[in-house]
């Protein structure tokens, strides 16, 4: 899948008939209907099992088990800069360490169902939705440059019944996020530099994770640049336009706080100091698991979570060479980076949704030729996909 100077290199060549609008058409009618399926799953475990705890907040300020599986904690902080706005809050934990983009179209297709707080959290749900479909059309697009049309839907599929792929269809950054990724991989990989660089920009105004991928983007425009000066000046210029979102946001912080950076001051408030041995917290994990394991998961009250968090996190710092290997250094180089920013930091929680995004893991495991490899990593994913859409919404620790 490697990229060559003259182009996308294909593992496979293509078949007459693969192409056009209907595959895609497809892709975009099975994702809006397995939100749906997701949604009603998600309203039956809401309506069949008791929640871990107290609702923190609902959506329209009535409990409604159905809309109030979609905002769970941190969607109340999304909620809240989509309707008031960044406050600086000196030495605490201030919204300004969630970046903008999400909470901004959350709050301006909120408007179009009206000005209450359920309208706003339902502008949440449109974008996220939205951005679900769009993405994994961009996401079989991207994956069909270097497969056949069946392993791409495989791919396709495997990123949609992620365990921790139920935060694509709730009130949280995943689907948003997982789109601009996608696409700005996709236009630089098919040489679309400047439209790379605007949706590589706005992933980094998403998440401070999305940043991450310029070293992944400058490697395709190195080996993929036709060696000419126009094409190669427009690279650059791609390359440029993508940390331009997060030095916005900087900027921005920087009018409201005094310092361009403060938004990674208050992440770190949070208890997040990356630096650390990116290894430590799973291989903690690892051998708590492999020497007591009951006592572990049945004594204390995080483990179970931790255990879902950290050994999603394993099993994705494992497949990096081989992604590397099959896929190539750009999406190796982009899930390494992207596992060892929240592993560095030594805490268990949210890493799998992290992994959720990383999109190299899925192609990469839809290539692969085994029917047998293939059945258990669906079986798996759809029974772990159930279980931890039913934790989310009965509001356990996982988020």
């Amino acid at each position: 899948m490697e990229q060559g100077r003259k182009g996308v290199v294909p593992l496979f060549p293509d078949t007459p008939g693969e192409k056009g609008v209907r595959p895609l058409f497809a892709i975009a009618l099975y994702a809006l209907a397995f939100r749906v399926f997701s949604a009603l799953l998600a309203f039956y475990a809401n309506v069949v099992f008791p929640l871990y705890q107290p609702e923190q907040f609902t959506m329209s300020g009535t409990t409604s088990p159905f809309w109030d599986a979609f905002a769970r904690y941190d969607s109340g902080w999304y909620f809240d800069i989509a309707r008031n706005g960044y406050r600086y809050v000196a030495g605490g934990r201030g919204n300004i360490a969630f970046f903008p983009v999400y909470p901004l179209l959350m709050r301006y297709v909120g408007r179009a169902f009206g000005l209450g707080s359920g309208d706003v959290y339902l502008g949440g749900i449109v974008v996220s939705w939205v951005a679900f479909v769009l993405a994994m059309v961009v996401m079989f697009s991207l994956a069909r440059l270097d497969l056949p049309r069946r392993r791409a839907e495989r791919a396709v599929l495997l990123t949609a019944i992620f365990p921790f792929a139920f935060f694509y269809g709730v009130v949280y950054t995943e689907a948003v996020f997982l789109l601009f990724t996608v696409a700005s991989f996709y236009c630089f990989r098919t040489r679309r530099w400047v439209l790379g660089g605007v949706c590589g920009g706005l992933a980094t105004a998403t998440r401070v994770n999305g940043v991450l991928m310029l070293p992944s983007l400058a490697w395709i425009a190195w080996r993929s640049a036709e060696p000419t000066a126009r094409d190669r000046a427009l690279a650059i210029g791609g390359l440029l336009l993508v940390p331009c979102g997060i030095g916005a946001y900087s900027l921005y912080i920087y009018h409201l706080s005094g310092n361009p950076l403060e938004w990674a001051a208050t992440i770190s408030r949070w208890g997040y100091y990356p630096g650390s041995a990116p290894t430590a917290g799973v291989t903690r994990l690892a051998y708590r698991l492999l020497t007591h394991p009951y006592a572990y998961l049945a004594g204390d009250r995080l483990a179970p979570y931790d255990a879902l968090n950290g050994l999603t996190a394993l099993l994705f710092v494992v497949a990096v060479p081989f992604v590397w290997w099959r896929c190539g250094a750009a999406y190796g180089w982009f899930m390494a980076a992207n596992l060892w920013l929240p592993l560095s930091a030594g805490q268990y929680e949210g890493l799998g949704r992290y992994c959720a995004v990383l999109f190299p893991f899925f192609i990469w495991l839809g290539s692969l030729r085994s029917r047998a490899v293939l059945r258990a990593a669906l079986v798996l994913s759809a029974m772990l996909y159930t279980l931890c859409l039913a934790l989310f919404t009965t509001i356990h620790p996982l988020f």
